[in-house]
């Protein structure tokens, strides 16, 4: 058989052979992720894998709730200086939270940077009953708008993406409402790229980890719960050309990162092997999957593998040997670049220096009422902490307890009938010494306990 292929250069050809042979040799894919890097302006399909995979969303469904809350800012139903209450529903919520108390106000402004940044639970569940009276009214204006984008595999039935069944997506959905957050509500973007809110003394970070590390990243949101794994969609801007990143499924919030940055990476280079890959047309062209989402509970959750309930992840992924090809086809795809740096070398420095943003309760305040307003939330938090720490204090050593129950203290011939009796009656505790002291009153924490404790504020 004789062919020509005067459009190939010979080192070209050499490349695709060795490529060809390491992805016989390199490690597959440890689980499931999915994976989606698009052009915000084109919607164009950069790079997919498992695109159109049903997902369980997590915390990026506060994507939604913040794009329907806009929405309504937009259209005048409601504006950033509303204020919304906290109801016991909201209070009630998971963590990552704010934490406070029922009957707490906060401006739509601050509530939606508190559900950004920190990925509130609670302010999503305020948020949802300001503009749509109730969680269930809300979940059907999210649904109703992401049939409206076209994001046809997805359902909501809460606004904050805590564990629930009917509460579903895909990575193509989740770049198409990303492009709806950019092109609808372009003078309200700058909520989905704010790094970091101070309230009272507290900073909390975005927990986006390319914002103030990765160049031009500006968006969007993190997600966790044990059956999703850890979901991020993100966005960059590198000389005029925007793109949207889509990671669902990553094995920690470090990888989460790293993986959106390879995928932003490939997609700016531009790289001279980009010609060998299919046309993949446009993001809502992507033909939906039937099936059921993944479930990754027993391998993010299960065993040894403790995670916290809530988006708040500080576990760094092993820098070890690469996985998934990292340095292998990856180096290939991104057009024989230096390999992509490892997690740890990725997030090794701090974000970019910038202002906190400060966040408070109650209406909106300027100027010297600002600062009063944060001061008065700091010293809440101090007496919080204070009266924590005097119920701490007061709690009986738990190691001297778990001692002295599990070793009895011996009976002597001389114990008194009444310390029998009291030992029947479950004091184990030894007889002490009778003195002509005046008798110690009998230890009790629960008056003091009870009217020290209040409900997390």
């Amino acid at each position: 058989m004789h062919f020509s292929l005067p459009l190939l250069r010979k080192s070209q050809l050499n490349w695709i052979v060795v490529a060809a042979v390491l992805a016989c040799v390199l490690p597959r894919v440890a689980h499931a992720e999915a994976r989606l890097v698009i052009e915000a302006d084109s919607g164009k399909v950069l790079e997919a894998e498992n695109a159109t995979v049903p997902w369980y969303p997590a915390s990026v469904t506060k994507l939604m709730t913040a794009y329907v809350t806009l929405k309504a800012v937009k259209d005048g139903k409601i504006t950033l200086d509303t204020l919304v209450s906290v109801s016991p529903v909201a209070a009630m919520q998971s963590p990552s939270k704010m934490g406070f108390r029922p009957g707490t106000q906060v401006t739509v402004d601050n509530a939606l940077k508190m559900m950004l940044v920190k990925s509130a639970n609670d302010m999503a569940v305020v948020l949802a009953e300001g503009v749509g009276g109730s969680i269930d009214g809300f979940s059907a204006m999210m649904n109703e708008t992401a049939q409206k984008l076209g994001m046809t595999q997805t359902s909501y039935v809460n606004p904050n993406g805590l564990p629930a069944d009917g509460q579903i997506t895909s990575a193509r959905d989740l770049a198409i409402l990303a492009r709806a957050i950019i092109h609808d509500l372009p003078e309200y973007e700058y909520f989905v790229h704010i790094p970091s809110i101070r309230y009272g003394r507290k900073v909390t970070q975005n927990f986006n980890r390319l914002i103030g590390r990765y160049p031009g990243a500006d968006g969007f949101k993190t997600g966790f719960i044990c059956a999703s794994g850890y979901n991020l969609v993100a966005s960059a801007t590198r000389d005029g050309r925007r793109l949207i990143a889509v990671v669902l499924g990553a094995s920690s919030g470090t990888m989460r990162a790293v993986r959106a940055a390879q995928l932003l990476d490939r997609g700016f280079a531009n790289n001279g092997l980009a010609w060998l890959r299919p046309a993949l047309g446009t993001v809502n062209n992507l033909v939906p999957i039937d099936a059921s989402p993944p479930n990754l509970r027993d391998e993010m959750c299960g065993g040894k593998h403790k995670r916290p309930a809530s988006d708040e992840d500080d576990t760094v992924a092993s820098t070890g040997a690469p996985s998934n090809g990292e340095t292998g086809m990856t180096f290939f795809a991104a057009g024989l670049q230096a390999p992509l740096p490892k997690p740890s070398e990725l997030l090794a420095s701090d974000p970019a220096p910038s202002e906190p943003i400060p966040v408070y309760t109650g209406p909106t305040k300027s100027g010297a009422a600002l600062i009063a307003a944060v001061a008065a939330d700091a010293d809440k938090q101090t007496v919080k902490h204070a009266k924590k720490s005097r119920i701490a204090a007061k709690k009986p050593d738990a190691a001297a307890e778990a001692k002295s129950d599990a070793k009895p203290p011996a009976r002597h011939a001389s114990a008194k009938p009444d310390t029998a009796a009291g030992k029947a009656a479950g004091d184990t505790r030894p007889a002490k010494p009778k003195t002509a002291a005046k008798p110690s009153k009998p230890k009790s924490t629960s008056k003091s306990s009870g009217g020290e404790t209040k409900p997390a504020g």
